[in-house]
């Protein structure tokens, strides 16, 4: 299956390799969901997509724990629980017609080439197909606050984060839970947060969570309790 990007995780190979030098592959079970091939979800009443390609072994699961690592991202502003579940989630082949919305995949240029706002608006599409067949009662997020970088963990050199970590969230509704960890990035009281907000809104970041919101998959309402160490 042609990958979805360059870089270190392009081949099946590489992401064991991957797993086996993190020490994922000696504390549990692991599982590359698109190894064998991917299937088509159906998208119901999404802003531009009518079909989301996932792993095929997904249909191996009954429940889901997507935890993410909140940060920065390059294109979408930042990266959560949303991005994680689409863009995470999606198959090489899926991960480029979210990027492309839907539109013609053929070589990498195409995802930064495709229009922005149907991109973010696309993962939200692709995060109500997973959540649709999954059963969202079956699905819990958790979302880490660490080493805010304004770049991606995909990046191979990404940038040093300025500011201090905020802590680890965890939600029922990654709408929600995605709102949470923007509203904690603006009101942290660390001047670094200025190059993490920057990017946030340079790329609209916000349009994802706003998308998901009016695709029904939340709410961007949320009570927030802390708790004790």
């Amino acid at each position: 299956m042609q990958p979805a990007y360059e870089g270190r995780r392009n081949t099946s190979e590489a992401h064991w390799q991957a797993i086996r030098e993190h020490g994922f592959a000696a504390i549990a079970p692991c599982d590359l969901m698109d190894e064998q091939g991917d299937m088509p979800l159906p998208v119901e009443g999404g802003f531009h997509l009518r079909e989301n390609y996932v792993g095929d072994h997904l249909k191996n699961y009954g429940s889901m724990l997507v935890l993410s690592h909140f940060k920065g991202h390059a294109m979408g502003g930042f990266g959560g629980a949303l991005k994680n579940m689409s863009i995470g989630v999606a198959s090489a082949r899926g991960k480029g017609h979210i990027h492309c919305s839907g539109g013609p995949f053929t070589k990498m240029q195409d995802m930064f080439d495709a229009d922005h706002n149907s991109f973010l608006e696309s993962m939200a599409d692709a995060d109500k197909s997973v959540m649709d067949f999954m059963g969202r009662e079956n699905i819990v997020y958790v979302s880490v606050a660490n080493r805010l970088s304004v770049d991606c963990d995909c990046d191979a050199n990404p940038h040093e984060p300025e500011m201090a970590d905020i802590g680890i969230f965890a939600s029922l509704d990654p709408v929600a839970l995605d709102q949470a960890c923007v509203d904690a990035v603006y009101a942290s009281p660390d001047p670094g947060k200025a190059a993490l907000i920057e990017r946030m809104e340079s790329r609209n970041g916000i349009r994802t969570i706003e998308a998901a919101a009016e695709l029904g998959l939340g709410s961007r309402s949320y009570e927030l309790v802390s708790l004790d160490e």
